[in-house]
């Protein structure tokens, strides 16, 4: 289905996931059960009209917010300010979020230093009589002290709940200083997942940064990602493209060029799929609209896409022939290293989808899984990047597959319901509780690790190395205690308490 107008750059506030895509975060049954229903319920349509059924809990015991994926987005671009108009609560996240972005940089050889984050700190005088002051002193503050490209501003639940006006903020100041200055719309209780987050900074970028009246670069590719290391480089190179990678850790020239590349692409549609999809829209840079690059099926469709939207087929081709004769040799010996072996994938919705094909591709078994949320269909409407289906298809059912936002007290009872010898995560709040059962984790901190027919040998490496390490995760097993009561420990659904939330009385 063509995208036609879906996306609305003229208001400066995004429409939440929920609306526009049938976004859940509750849902237990097969991998397949869910991809029929998402193919069937939603008509492929979105705005509305999926009608997938969502399991929902009577309480969420930790998760993390929109807020905090503009952080992790517009914080962590170089030459810019975010200002965070919050308590100072909010700003907890800037301690992460800057041990990531400079090892980003570091990864990606850009100078190492640290991020630039204002919160405007409210307290209970600014609740009761508004704090846009605070704002106005906060944005000369940042234009003061470090002279940037452009000025983030980030809303937070507090300034929503008081209604200040970030725009006219926004606005007074950008005519004041002559850079863009964006107002980002992520109060937490905006959106049920945080990944609304994500569409928000990218909905400020493409309303006030990118270029307008754009000048084609016919070798530019875009490649939208968070920190990982620069694996696309040497890829795309062998079709003779340049990458420019957003929007963690561009430039705001960098973002500004996004409207003059030749298509764009990403590792991950939940994070790519709103951008892509407007820059497409808006500014006529195609979307590849390929499942994503993992495992030979995907990788093999993602770069004869790339060859044909950008006329370099021939090169596609003799990549992927180089390639296959490379690697395949390399992946049956990690096949007979791996037999037997059972895996579990705890991640980000078409992220996991990704990883899931890669340790197919490896041999392993995959019982389960945990996604944190589930977007029935992309911004971009089009079957071609449907990641669970092009999953179910090609790598088979995966029986156990959940959506769960990151419930701890849930994730027990999936690990017991299929008992892997691994899992893989990125959100580490969970790996602890996987530790204390004895199954020990990889922890992917470089995110692009898995892409590519590169990343298959990476992967099955990094997931011996880890399984070395079972015998510490059973001695640890032996001596921990789990948090949690007896009744609970031996429920057999994970999910009763959301079927039947009168037990929490009881």
């Amino acid at each position: 289905m063509e995208n036609k107008k879906k996306i609305n750059l003229e208001v400066a506030d995004v429409e939440i996931r929920e609306q526009r895509l049938g976004t859940i975060i509750g849902w237990s049954g097969s991998a397949r059960e869910l991809s029929k229903q998402s193919n069937t319920s939603c008509g492929r349509q979105g705005k509305g009209e999926c009608q997938l059924c969502e399991v929902k809990g009577p309480f969420t015991q930790g998760s993390v917010c929109s807020e905090q994926m503009v952080e992790c987005q517009a914080g962590n671009v170089r030459d810019a300010v975010l200002i965070q108009h919050s308590p100072i609560g909010c700003g907890v996240g800037q301690v992460l979020y800057n041990s990531i972005y400079r090892n980003g940089l570091a990864l990606r050889n850009h100078p190492v230093e640290n991020i630039r984050i204002i919160c405007t700190n409210l307290n209970e005088s600014d609740m009761i009589f508004g704090a846009i002051n605070k704002l106005e002193q906060s944005v000369q503050d940042a234009w003061e002290r470090y002279n940037p490209k452009a000025i983030f501003i980030s809303t937070s639940c507090s300034t929503a709940i008081i209604a200040d006006d970030i725009e006219s903020v926004a606005i007074k100041a950008e005519k004041e200083y002559g850079i863009p200055v964006i107002p980002l719309y992520c109060e937490g209780f905006r959106s049920k997942h945080w990944s609304t987050g994500f569409d928000s900074t990218q909905h400020g970028i493409l309303r006030q940064i990118v270029r307008k009246n754009p000048k084609k670069q016919k070798d530019l590719i875009n490649v939208i990602n968070l920190w990982g290391s620069d694996i696309f480089t040497p890829i795309l190179a062998e079709l003779g493209l340049r990458v420019n990678y957003v929007v963690d850790l561009a430039t705001v020239d960098e973002l500004a060029q996004l409207s003059e590349a030749i298509a764009t692409v990403g590792f991950c549609y939940t994070l790519s799929t709103y951008m892509a999809a407007a820059l497409e829209q808006e500014f006529g840079v195609p979307e590849i609209k390929a499942p994503q690059p993992y495992g030979f099926a995907g990788m093999d469709e993602w770069i004869r896409e790339i060859g044909r939207v950008t006329a370099r087929e021939e090169l596609a081709e003799k990549y992927i022939k180089k390639e296959h004769e490379r690697v395949k040799p390399e992946i049956e010996k990690l096949k007979k290293k791996l037999k037997g072996i059972k895996g579990y994938v705890a991640t980000g919705s078409a992220y996991a989808h990704g990883l899931i094909s890669v340790l197919k591709e490896l041999g392993l078994k995959v019982d389960g899984s945990l996604v944190f949320h589930h977007d029935p269909i992309y911004d971009s409407g089009s079957p071609k990047q449907d990641s669970l289906k092009h999953l179910v298809d090609n790598y088979g059912n995966v029986p156990n597959f959940n959506v769960s936002n990151r419930q701890q007290f849930q994730f027990y009872g999936l690990l017991k319901k299929v008992n892997p010898d691994f899992i893989i995560i990125r959100h580490n709040s969970l790996a602890p509780l996987a530790a204390k059962l004895g199954i020990p984790s990889v922890p992917l901190g470089d995110e692009h690790i898995a892409v590519g027919y590169q990343g298959m040998i990476n992967l099955g490496e990094i997931i011996l190395d880890v399984l070395a390490h079972k015998k510490f995760h059973q001695d640890l097993k032996d001596h921990v205690k789990l948090p949690y009561t007896k009744w609970w420990l031996a429920q057999k659904d994970p999910y009763i308490l959301s079927k039947k939330p009168e037990l929490i009385e009881t």
